[in-house]
């Protein structure tokens, strides 16, 4: 962490003070350390703040709790970004309101092409096996996924992106040392380990409703484009979605059912012009002409590693093969209806004499526990080593 760290923390903890006053005052003299220098007439107009804004960065006196605050981070394994560092996401420092300081579990990259999905807590198994399955297909194309690491959608999303063998990041609307969901704790040690979790909130903070829409920006400021799979009407997904427009970036949705109440959300961002998307392609398509060279190299290098990494797995299998006689009730009876030949969703559903609801959560665990594949169209197929 470098020595300017606790100016930017500092200078972020005042009283009044915005991530966009903030942003103003720093593009006005330069570096958080100069705005402490500064009189409070030059500060009020060169950053155009209230006076009382002003005073109160003159006034601050506070620098024991800042490294205390330094201290508690470095003591829980939190790095501490700034808008100064390298590995500060670039696409984030982009946005008018870009965070002051980020704290970060695990490993963030230079240039790293992101994608935010994000949808409903209470995510229908439809949409949780959409989620995963277009995660799983982005990270294998070389992009990185960003969710907020919520029940539902975001579970799915950085579940699907780590089967993928590629790299998610999680934004918190808590300190890195407060895990919420608490149930999602192993999956949070699981992205430190293969991606990175950030917030921009410090230590201990509790995850508290307001902190949320903040926490939102974030996800969308780090993309390219926002995808949104299942939301309701009044879902926190639609003020990420309206955060990415805000930001200039691409805003995509999922089609869900006519019956869903959290269909609703993707189909009004469909009506306002969202791009459809039925696969990944449809995402990579919007987005590639917009990525930077380094970008663009970067998800070609990723995409290269990732399929040869899943070439020389199926080449050289090690794993043991799935085990169907494990499988009971309603999951073998599904796994008898598929076979090396592409199986219509529709069909499966029929055949099966089961609610359609049922048969999708069946089809998400045979293809969690790797016994079946999924292809474009809803079409399943038995892998050969599940035979």
């Amino acid at each position: 962490m470098k020595e300017s760290a606790k100016f930017w923390i500092a200078l972020r903890s005042i009283t009044g003070m915005g991530n966009a006053a903030l942003s103003r005052l720093v593009e006005a003299f330069g570096s958080p350390e100069e705005v402490f220098r500064r009189p409070e007439k030059d500060l009020a107009r060169a950053g155009r703040i209230s006076p009382e804004l002003a005073k109160n960065i003159r006034s601050f006196r506070n620098w024991e709790s800042i490294v205390r605050e330094v201290e508690s981070a470095g003591n829980a394994g939190m790095e501490i970004l700034t808008p100064e560092d390298a590995f500060y996401p670039r696409a984030l420092r982009n946005i008018h309101n870009y965070p002051a300081v980020l704290y970060a579990r695990g490993s963030l990259l230079e240039n790293e092409p992101c994608i935010a999905i994000v949808g409903s807590r209470r995510a229908s198994a439809y949409g949780k096996q959409t989620t995963f399955s277009l995660s799983r297909d982005l990270v294998m194309s070389g992009l990185t996924v960003a969710s907020g690491m919520a029940r539902g959608i975001d579970t799915a999303a950085h579940r699907g992106a780590l089967a993928g063998g590629g790299r998610t990041i999680a934004v918190l609307g808590s300190g890195l040392d407060v895990i919420y969901p608490p149930e999602n704790e192993e999956l949070f040690n699981e992205i430190a380990s293969r991606g990175a979790v950030i917030s921009e909130f410090p230590p201990g903070t509790r995850p508290l409703a307001q902190h949320f829409p903040s926490r939102n920006r974030i996800i969308s400021g780090l993309s390219l484009g926002t995808v949104v799979v299942e939301a309701g009407e009044k879902s926190g997904s639609l003020i990420t979605a309206g955060c990415a427009l805000e930001q200039g970036r691409e805003v995509f949705a999922v089609p869900g059912s006519i019956d869903s109440p959290v269909s609703r959300g993707a189909h009004y961002l469909l009506r306002q012009g969202a791009k459809l998307v039925e696969g990944a392609g449809d995402v990579l398509e919007e987005i590639f002409p917009q990525m930077t060279a380094p970008m663009q190299a970067r998800l070609f290098a990723a995409g290269d590693e990732l399929h040869s990494r899943a070439m020389k797995a199926e080449t050289t299998e090690i794993r043991k093969s799935p085990d169907r006689r494990k499988l009971e009730g309603t999951e073998r009876k599904v796994l008898e209806l598929i076979s090396e030949k592409p199986s219509e969703i529709d069909s499966i559903i029929s055949k099966s004499g089961l609610r359609p609801p049922d048969v999708l959560s069946v089809l998400m665990h045979l293809e969690l526990g790797g016994f079946i594949d999924q292809l474009p169209g809803k079409r399943f197929i038995l892998k050969r080593r599940a035979l």
